[in-house]
């Protein structure tokens, strides 16, 4: 009993934390509707001079969360998405710096016409108010979430995994300072301060209409709660099982480039490689020396009996392995007959993130490109190129695989609605 009532107490404490959060935030999200592009942009280079600053206390709240990580026996791909180092806390000050020189999204004219009765009529993109981030062990998200909804005009609140915490708390204290050295609200940019799962709970649920739109961003554990329990829209982040296609037309060098910076370059992020399919006309030609390229790296094969039969150093695959998204120094190998083949196969066992071929032939790219249904389609480049920052964008808060609103990086276009705004001269109608 006694436990029971703790509970409670505990649950109606965090609905409490995180009314208040949503209540700040959407008072924030009007502010920000209607600040200027200098004031944003002032902001973020604020933030970005204060992450650098902070550096220090950034880095040594990392080896907190590190240390913890590695003596609970995380896999080395856990830790490489979690560890920060001066290098990667100076990159993400300059992604907030590349954000400020892109174009505000916020009041582009997307389209506009006149109406035979005079009606001038505007669709303005507009921000979409307060947008709620749940992720999980990558520290880096809390400036790059922070920075893009700042520039498309929106509060953001984010929760961040436990794994985390320390560093993003961090990162977000810098966050804040900047913002409010600018003179922009300092809840613009929030962080849910518990670890407690009844606090994505409330933020699932919208916080009482505060939350307009949520983006998660981690494993498919997360994603699929978010998906099941979420009462508001969701730019859904699913697993990246990205496959890589090797045609028959393929020039071999670039295939195992391509190849190996698909799968080796990092290996935990989402755009890495999980799946090779070589088409059997190159089998004798391409497979062996994309293989053993591979292999020199590190890498485990894991492949079909076909695969094995021309390489001896394959690991049996099972049909589990091409539905894995490994985030590891692993990659499953199976045939195919030709880009159909190929196509067919992706669909099959694909979360529609990113695929990529290697071919030389127009009509194999073409029939590639057009008969499969992911967010990223590449020709003749590694699927690492899947990021918000390559896209040109300044970053991003996640890779959205649905096909509502916003598909693929999910950047400033993409966290903005529109409206339309109707001119006129005293017209009415009849």
């Amino acid at each position: 009993m006694l436990e029971t009532v703790k509970r409670q107490a505990e649950d109606a404490s965090i609905t409490e934390l995180m009314h208040g959060i949503g209540v700040r935030a959407r008072t924030a999200a009007r502010v920000l509707a209607t600040a200027s592009t200098e004031q944003k942009n002032t902001a973020l280079e604020k933030m970005a001079d204060a992450l650098v600053g902070s550096l220090g206390t950034i880095l040594a709240e990392n080896e907190v969360d590190v240390a913890r990580a590695q003596e609970k026996g995380s896999p080395a791909s856990f830790i490489d998405r979690l560890t920060l180092n001066a290098a990667r806390v100076i990159a993400m000050s300059e992604g907030l710096r590349s954000i400020a020189e892109l174009p505000d999204p916020v009041g582009d004219v997307m389209a506009s016409w006149t109406r035979p009765n005079g009606l001038d009529i505007s669709r303005v993109r507009t921000p979409l108010g307060v947008v709620g981030v749940i992720y999980e062990s990558r520290p880096n998200v809390t400036a790059d979430a922070g920075a893009l909804c700042l520039k498309s005009g929106n509060a953001v609140i984010l929760r961040g995994g436990s794994d985390s915490a320390n560093s993003s708390a961090a990162i977000h204290a810098a966050l804040r300072a900047g913002l409010v050295e600018a003179g922009l609200p300092e809840h613009a940019i929030q962080i849910v301060p518990s670890t407690d799962r009844a606090a994505v709970g409330e933020m699932l649920a919208g916080l009482s209409g505060n939350i307009d739109v949520i983006v998660p961003r981690g494993g498919k554990s997360l994603v699929a709660r978010v998906q099941a329990e979420a009462r508001v829209p969701v730019f859904a982040h699913l697993e990246g099982l990205c496959h890589v296609y090797i045609d028959g037309s393929a020039d071999r060098d670039m295939a195992v480039n391509v190849v190996v910076n698909s799968k080796m370059r990092r290996t935990g992020i989402c755009g890495a490689a999980e799946t090779l399919l070589v088409d059997r006309k190159a089998k004798d030609t391409l497979l062996a020396p994309v293989l053993d390229a591979l292999a020199e790296k590190g890498c485990e094969i894991r492949g079909t009996d076909e695969v094995r039969a021309i390489y001896q150093g394959a690991n049996a695959s099972t049909e589990e392995d091409f539905a894995t998204e490994y985030l590891d120094s692993i990659i499953s190998v199976a045939l195919v007959d030709g880009v159909e083949d190929a196509v067919e196969f992706i669909e099959a066992h694909s979360s529609h993130h990113t695929e990529a071929i290697v071919a030389e032939d127009e009509a194999a790219v073409e029939t590639f490109m057009n008969g499969i249904d992911s967010a990223i389609l590449l020709h003749n480049a590694s699927t690492q190129f899947a990021d918000g920052g390559e896209f040109g964008m300044g970053a991003e808060i996640g890779i959205a695989t649905g096909k509502m609103h916003a598909r693929g990086p999910v950047g400033l276009e993409q966290l903005t609605s529109f409206n339309y705004r109707v001119r006129g001269s005293g017209q009415t109608r009849l």
